[in-house]
């Protein structure tokens, strides 16, 4: 290949994951006995869909409790607003003193604060028996079930992991450093396990503050819809962050078996090592091949391609012109 000018996306280089935008762990909010969990790794599940239970008697009987204590204090109260209704009319009459009636008022109002504490303790009882079940707060698939039927859980303990693959986004760390040539709406080349997307991805969200251990900066990236995208799936790329013209081959075609870097080229028909200085590296329009720019080889010079290997200098060639288009 003749070595000429080329145009470089150039960027930054990057390392990270597809994440879910959103997903959700089901965690058990009451203690107890895990009941009714069938759905398993991969089933769908809906928003509000009940993906299994803790076994609610305590929670019944508990709630049962207060609601007969609420009914007992409310018995209390009709019975000590008689008797206050009652002194009333005597204090009137003159028959009694006050403080047989300030008595009585302390005895409704009692009452009154029982019934009262016996109603809230009732609704607490309530929401942990509404706690028992456990429902899905989004629309997506399970990615993991933590816990079996039948296990006895603590509270907080984790019983399924849910995602929603329907939007995806690229999450990736960088250093403080990489991140200052970064800016919302740059495009990015994205591999997924070594094969390409077949959109563009597009820098969405930059974090304003680091990871408190690793000091990363966490950049996000739009996913082209591509079929087979998994939630944890390592990707890599570049972010295009400028263009630049340079004399420039495809990296595969740079010798590194030398402590010097040098590619091959071809002089009146012999192989003859150059050794080159590597510049900036990017991608061609056109190519997903990664290319370098390199000095110290003249430009129009024939350059062996990484796809031939290596070959001794000195080696007599015949190099074929380049196939014309019709």
């Amino acid at each position: 290949m003749p070595l000429a000018q080329k145009p470089l996306m150039v960027g930054v280089p990057f390392t990270g994951s597809i994440k879910a935008i959103q997903s959700a762990v089901i965690k058990a909010r009451v203690a107890g006995e895990l009941m009714d969990l069938v759905v398993r790794e991969g089933d769908p599940v809906r928003a509000g869909q009940v993906l299994a239970r803790i076994e609610p008697t305590e929670y019944l009987r508990r709630l049962q409790q207060f609601k007969d204590q609420a009914d007992a204090a409310k018995a209390q109260i009709d019975i000590a607003q008689r008797q206050f209704d009652n002194n009333q009319a005597l204090v009137d009459q003159g028959f009694i003193s006050k403080t047989a009636l300030e008595t009585s008022l302390a005895t409704l109002q009692g009452a009154q604060a029982s019934h009262k504490a016996a109603l809230s303790a009732a609704e607490v009882a309530a929401k942990s028996l509404e706690d028992a079940v456990l429902r899905s707060p989004i629309q997506g698939q399970v990615s993991a079930r933590l816990a079996q039927p039948g296990e006895r859980l603590a509270i907080d303990a984790k019983v399924l992991e849910l995602v929603d693959l329907g939007r995806l986004e690229i999450e990736v760390p960088m250093s403080a450093a990489d991140v200052l040539s970064l800016r919302v709406g740059q495009i990015a080349r994205v591999q997924v396990e070594g094969q390409e997307l077949p959109g563009q991805a597009k820098v969405v969200r930059i974090s304003p503050s680091t990871q408190s251990v690793s000091r990363s900066v966490m950049v996000y990236l739009s996913v082209p819809t591509a079929p087979g995208l998994r939630h944890g799936q390592f990707v890599q790329g570049m972010i295009n962050t400028d263009q630049a013209q340079v004399l420039a081959v495809p990296l595969s075609a740079v010798r590194t078996e030398r402590a010097q870097a040098y590619v091959q080229t071809v002089v009146n028909g012999k192989v003859v090592y150059r050794s080159v200085g590597l510049g900036l590296r990017g991608h061609s329009e056109g190519s997903n091949d990664t290319w370098v720019g390199i000095s110290g080889v003249e430009a129009d010079s024939t350059i062996i391609t990484g796809a031939v290997g290596s070959l001794r200098e000195g080696l007599s060639v015949k190099v074929n012109p380049p196939v014309k288009a019709p």
